[in-house]
């Protein structure tokens, strides 16, 4: 069979199969036997983390590509660190992207994948940052949202180099549009459905009044960006958890 012909049939059999979902509580891996190249899923809930570091084409032109390739793997080792630490799941390193799934369906899971993120935030912009200051602040932003994904398997078998998994889901692409938002100093934001089930340890902060006195503030500041041509309310903050 030619490459056309072979194109051409895999097509019109994946379009006429039919798709088989199965749910899962864990994040699916690459060699999840469940996972084949037709027509199957496996779909689960999490909260989603996705971090994009921003700039990189004017750090390629400012710096020897070994150089940048140092500040890459300064940049994961942190966020990696931190999402282990924290109980994520590390998936989908593509250039200067990430994502962290934490798998569950309870406040207590969606405040902590908040609560690394913000951990993240301190992480980079007080930490790594002053080690890298005399080449460059990384710039980025994390947008988080809560949702269903469903994991399928695309690719040719019979090689780890063309195969791979995919995240498909709102919250996966939500997430993606909320951190586009994200600048300094509000690098972490965070949808509605989010800010409105968060655990009061993410949600509220204590500040000094006019007076000395501590009292309750939220941490986070509404706003509002455009997702699937209609407005969407999220929630941005320059807030952050020391490690």
């Amino acid at each position: 069979m030619g490459l056309k012909e072979d194109i051409i049939s895999k097509a019109k059999e994946i379009e006429s199969a039919e798709f088989k979902v199965e749910q899962t509580t864990s994040v699916p891996t690459i060699d999840n036997s469940k996972l084949t190249f037709g027509c199957t899923g496996l779909e689960f809930e999490s909260t989603v983390l996705f971090i994009d570091m921003r700039g990189s084409t004017a750090m390629l032109n400012k710096h020897r590509k070994r150089v940048v390739a140092k500040i890459h793997m300064i940049y994961y080792h942190t966020i990696v660190k931190i999402a282990k630490d924290t109980g994520g799941e590390i998936r989908s390193f593509n250039g200067d992207s990430l994502l962290v799934f934490y798998p569950g369906t309870t406040k207590s899971t969606l405040s902590n994948a908040v609560r690394a993120a913000m951990k993240m935030r301190y992480a980079i912009t007080e930490l790594v940052n002053d080690k890298l200051k005399s080449y460059t602040d990384i710039n980025f932003g994390i947008g988080i949202d809560h949702g269903k994904i469903l994991a399928t398997k695309v690719g040719i078998g019979g090689c780890d180099m063309t195969k791979d998994l995919i995240w498909i889901g709102n919250s996966v692409n939500k997430s993606a549009k909320i951190s586009d938002q994200c600048k300094e100093p509000t690098y972490v934001g965070i949808s509605k459905y989010v800010y409105d089930i968060l655990m009061d340890y993410v949600k509220y902060g204590t500040r000094k009044n006019y007076w000395g006195q501590d009292e309750k503030v939220d941490m986070w500041t509404q706003t509002s960006f455009q997702y699937n041509g209609s407005w969407e309310t999220y929630y941005q903050t320059s807030w952050y958890f020391y490690l």
